[in-house]
């Protein structure tokens, strides 16, 4: 008599479908993976920005509150140049948008793809009479990606 042989292996049918199934998984992956590396740099930019804006509240916050000389104007006198602004005010209205610039007006490297733009609005802290104050909004935005808009929010008291 014949004993039945038994076949050891894979046949060519559930090879081919084992190959097609993992072909699909790894391209499910490659293409997180890709999406992952298109958007990686987004953190960075943001956080670039964060800095920028940060940088910019903290030149204008070491400004007096008021013009030292008087005659306050809501932003900077005839002439003035953001190197010898001299005090919060002088900030209003200012725009950015060929890059970060230091306060004598040099670019930062870089740094071109951002827009920053200032404005200060009087304010008041505290309930009824409060205290007058202004605020101070830097917001910086990026030329490369639409969803980046970082808005940096602070008060200044006399």
């Amino acid at each position: 008599m014949h004993s039945p042989i038994r076949q050891r292996g894979v046949t060519l049918i559930e090879l081919v479908v084992s190959i097609v199934i993992l072909s699909v998984a790894t391209a499910g992956i490659m293409m997180v993976m890709t999406q992952t590396t298109l958007s990686s740099a987004d953190p960075m930019i943001r956080e670039q920005a964060t800095a920028i804006a940060q940088s910019y509240m903290e030149e204008i916050l070491t400004q007096p509150l008021l013009n030292p000389g008087g005659g306050e104007v809501n932003g900077p006198e005839v002439g003035e140049i953001r190197s010898t602004y001299d005090d919060v005010w002088d900030y209003n209205g200012l725009t950015n948008n060929a890059g970060a610039l230091d306060q004598n007006g040099n670019a930062v490297p870089n740094l071109q793809g951002y827009n920053i733009a200032v404005l200060v609005s009087s304010a008041t802290i505290g309930t009824g009479a409060g205290s007058p104050a202004v605020r101070i909004i830097v917001t910086v935005t990026y030329d490369g990606l639409a969803g980046i808009n970082v808005p940096v929010t602070a008060y200044r008291l006399n």
